[in-house]
């Protein structure tokens, strides 16, 4: 079992948790310690920053996608070894989807039996932070509460009010009192955090965050907390059911990884790299062809943001657009979806993109698609079945995008086909979403690869069988 563990959350979101987060990743591995950090819910930025400052991997826990058993294996293994897993929560300690509270940072919290460290957004606070510090730990006294780190803190003055009234009125532990900062704020986007892969001052900007974490953060007593974890619950986890689907020659996928696109679950390409699968990665801004590959996986980002740059690579455009005509295994994920339209509209600009996709992509001001969505799928999906007790109608999946395609003319539907109903999200159009032609699939959904729906298994699957074909 792992020795240390804590669990970062807040009362709401936006009160710094990431920033905090960040800072103890970073400072602790100064030490030498081996920090593992976990994200909770669909994420691939948080990830991306908290995987920096800790110099390893981040993987993300999430009720949605995942069973019980397999979060805390996946706590349990990728947590062996190292000195302290540090999980950090999204939005506040007890939001969630439903009513009982059963997907909040609490029931994770609960359920991985680890001490949660609040970060509590003190602008503008003093004698209140007392109330409403009883009221987290009144509310649900299974939840182990075991410290508090005032985020935004305006001076000394205000540090040691809000230590004396901590102290005065709870038994929580005042780990730290971190002082307001423009040069702790961490850029953000109209999704969240700039991307970790879009900015050249990322490591710049942690190592100061780290500083001011090092000097405002009580880091000893912080361990200490960490050690005061319960044992995890017992779980049955079946391994071998993760065993490779496939064996023979490896087959080679081109991942495209650069500015634009940097949107994928770190063990979503373990997983295809397990099953005997060569990650080949492909960078759309500055490659001038596809390398030799039987597949092609474009993940989400921002290419809205590199569009003029994407699209001058006339040559990676051409490229990708004869290989899916001539039959090349393709999925794109949202930002991939994007890029393979006719084009990007945004700021009253317009780049030509791939155009196998025969909509243009708009730029919108609010959020066309955002949360959890669940898709029913169809017979047109062409990825054949690995587990047969797992019904394809029951995907649970998310989706973060503020584009949307521009099919006023309905050619989407005659020159392909949709092999997703929406049942609850938004889609391609509100009712569909994956959208396939030839052996390509397009989606604003963005998938995750676990036992109930292990799709990297079937996308796989369902290369070897082109590739067989192709033998014939």
């Amino acid at each position: 079992m792992i020795p240390s563990r804590l669990y970062i959350s807040a009362a709401h979101k936006s009160s710094g948790k990431t920033t905090i987060s960040l800072g103890l990743c970073a400072a602790l591995s100064r030490r030498g310690l081996l920090i593992q950090p976990l994200k909770k819910g669909p994420d691939y930025i948080d990830p991306l920053w908290l995987g920096a400052a800790s110099s390893t991997t981040c993987y993300n826990l999430d009720f949605n996608t995942m069973s019980h058993a397999e979060i805390l294996h996946k706590l349990d293994s990728k947590g062996a070894g190292k000195d302290l897993v540090l999980i950090e929560g999204n939005k506040g300690l007890f939001d969630g989807l439903d009513l009982d509270g059963s997907t909040s940072n609490a029931a994770m919290a609960r359920l991985t039996q680890s001490p949660v460290i609040l970060v509590i957004d003190a602008e503008g606070m003093t004698r209140g932070v007392a109330p409403l510090l009883l009221g987290y730990q009144a509310f649900d006294t299974e939840v182990n509460i075991a410290g508090v780190i005032f985020n935004k803190v305006g001076g000394s003055r205000h540090e040691k009010k809000l230590l004396e009234i901590t102290e005065h009125y709870t038994d929580l532990v005042v780990l730290g009192a971190v002082h307001r900062s423009s040069d702790m704020l961490l850029a953000e986007r109209h999704l969240g955090l700039m991307p970790y892969n879009e900015t050249d001052k990322a490591l710049s900007r942690i190592a100061l965050i780290a500083d001011r974490v090092q000097q405002q953060v009580n880091l000893d007593t912080l361990l200490e907390v960490g050690k005061q974890c319960a044992d995890m619950p017992d779980y049955s986890f079946p391994v071998n059911e993760q065993a490779a689907v496939t064996t023979g020659k490896r087959i080679r996928i081109g991942i495209c990884r650069d500015r634009a696109f940097g949107f994928y679950y770190a063990d979503d390409l373990e997983s295809l790299q397990q099953q005997g699968a060569t990650l080949v990665p492909i960078n759309t801004l500055e490659d001038k062809g596809l390398p030799d590959i039987d597949a092609l996986f474009i993940g989400g980002g921002f290419p809205e943001t590199q569009m003029k740059r994407l699209s001058s690579n006339t040559e990676m455009r051409a490229a990708i657009y004869d290989a899916i005509e001539e039959g090349l295994p393709v999925y794109a994920e949202c930002g991939g979806l994007m890029y393979l339209s006719e084009s990007i509209r945004w700021h009253e600009k317009t780049y030509p993109m791939v155009g196998i996709i025969p909509a243009q992509t708009v730029m919108c001001e609010r959020p066309q698609g955002r949360g959890y969505v669940s898709l029913s799928e169809n017979e047109a999906m062409p990825w054949p079945l690995i587990q047969k007790d797992v019904p394809p109608s029951a995907i649970s999946a998310h989706e973060f995008h503020y584009s949307k395609l521009d099919d006023e003319q309905g050619k989407l539907i005659q020159k392909g086909t949709f092999v997703y109903a929406v049942k609850r999200g938004f889609g391609i159009n509100g009712k569909q979403d994956g959208w396939l032609y030839k052996n390509l699939l397009a989606s604003y959904s963005h998938m995750r690869d676990t036992r109930k729906y292990p799709w990297t298994k079937r996308f796989i699957a369902f290369i070897h069988q082109k590739k067989q074909l192709d033998k014939t």
